[in-house]
């Protein structure tokens, strides 16, 4: 991937089961226009529900959110169920991300075949980038796959839909939920950030008031 990234001179984030001695992470390596390999994100948050067993085979992340510095941009990478927690999101904000990327692979719910998450998926995204006034890429697979248990066969279909959102979150480029497909998006980081300080969104911040958000129940607070 490096050879590549530096024969094309493209960012690439590329994902990876890692292991580090005892412990096992759903990372990404990011790989800059040159080769250079500018470090890792391990994923944070860790799901377990009926297809989605990754508590499994994953320890949680160590690294924290990140931003990463490339040649085009400073980028902030969250894996699959990162996405759907905003403080992840804002938190590669105020790092300098000034774009997002969720790899991702999602589709169908075992356990319920009428339950379609993919409308939700996008509008969770979109509300990241609209609430940091940053763009966003996702990308999910497509596809079916079908394995064994000791309850029958079981399947997930992925459907696809990957995106590219605009800072108001709008969806400037959308794939369907069956082919593979290449989207390509233009954005000027100069002009975004000139209107991401102008609403002032990161100016009125009050941490001091989020304290909250360090707790589980809401209640015990530092």
């Amino acid at each position: 991937m490096q050879q590549l990234a530096k024969e094309l001179e493209v960012v690439i984030p590329v994902s990876f089961f890692e292991e580090a001695n005892n412990a096992h992470y759903n990372s990404v390596a990011i790989i800059d226009a040159d080769g250079a390999d500018l470090g890792l994100y391990r994923k944070s948050h860790i799901p377990d529900g009926p297809g989605y067993q990754e508590k499994f085979y994953f320890n949680p992340g160590d690294t924290g959110f990140k931003a990463f510095k490339t040649k085009y941009a400073t980028i902030g990478v969250g894996i699959c169920w990162d996405q759907w927690f905003p403080e992840c999101a804002i938190a590669m904000a105020l790092l300098g991300a000034e774009i997002l990327f969720y790899p991702t692979a999602i589709g169908s719910e075992p356990q319920d075949c009428n339950l379609d998450s993919r409308e939700h998926w996008k509008r969770v995204m979109q509300g990241h980038a609209g609430a940091n006034l940053v763009p966003l890429v996702a990308s999910n697979r497509i596809g079916r796959e079908t394995v064994d248990t000791e309850h029958g066969k079981s399947s997930i279909t992925f459907y696809g839909n990957s995106f590219i959102a605009g800072p108001t979150g709008e969806i400037v480029k959308l794939a369907n939920d069956k082919d593979e497909e290449v989207l390509v998006a233009e954005f000027d980081l100069d002009e975004i950030k000139s209107i991401r300080h102008g609403w002032g969104i990161f100016r009125d911040r009050r941490p001091e008031l989020y304290k909250v958000l360090l707790t589980l129940d809401g209640e015990k607070q530092s």
